[in-house]
């Protein structure tokens, strides 16, 4: 018997399939959402003027930041879960469209009349809210998200993990959008991005750890 005879018939024997790591990972999400929800829901909330608010295109294009850093986090992330999996190829997939999309809005904002000084788009009235609020609601999926993967098998955890950072911050900035009343793409640069980093960094630490095979 050779080896590829030999594997087909180990494989047979077993009748046990483990789960795939794309399904675990979405169940493990979703585990997970209801108590990023119920963070979001106790202290902070939908904004007040969130009818009006949808009517500004600025207001729409976070959530369109926010996912499309999450979508391709999940894809990326999945692809790394394997242990022969190059991140080279995959990187444009993160960046390409929220960096896109964030200079597109940056630059039409820039050609409208300034309803405020570039200073009070920048800083706007939420930055330390936003620093708390994006990792507070983004922990209890980056513990799902670390979970999932963990039924992979990365070869490089610390990068896994802070993919697992990417999928959590970015599903969590989409939460904290629906709250945030600084609707400037730059305010988005800023302090979104900041937040993004700082919850992609425990990603990166705890996955170095929890990740490894």
């Amino acid at each position: 018997m050779d080896t590829d005879q030999l594997i087909r018939s180990l494989a047979a024997d077993n009748p046990h399939r483990a789960p795939r790591v794309g399904a675990v990972l979405s169940m493990a999400l979703l585990v997970a959402a209801p108590l990023s929800i119920l963070i979001f829901a106790t202290f902070f909330g939908v904004r007040a003027d969130v009818m009006s608010a949808m009517r500004n295109p600025f207001f729409d294009m976070k959530f369109a930041v926010t996912l499309s850093l999450a979508i391709p986090a999940i894809i990326v992330s999945l692809h790394l879960s394997r242990p022969e999996a190059l991140l080279r190829g995959w990187g444009w997939l993160l960046l390409l469209l929220p960096v896109g999309l964030l200079a597109v809005a940056i630059g039409s904002e820039a050609m409208m009349a300034p309803a405020m000084p570039m200073t009070m788009r920048l800083v706007g009235k939420n930055s330390r809210v936003c620093m708390v609020a994006i990792p507070a609601m983004a922990l209890p999926l980056l513990a799902g998200a670390l979970f999932g993967l963990r039924h992979g098998a990365p070869s490089r955890p610390a990068l896994a993990g802070a993919l697992a950072g990417l999928v959590s911050a970015g599903l969590a900035a989409t939460l904290y959008a629906s709250h945030c009343t600084d609707d400037s793409p730059l305010f988005v640069a800023t302090w979104y991005t900041l937040a993004t980093a700082l919850v992609t960094a425990i990603g990166a630490a705890v996955g170095s750890r929890v990740l490894r095979y």
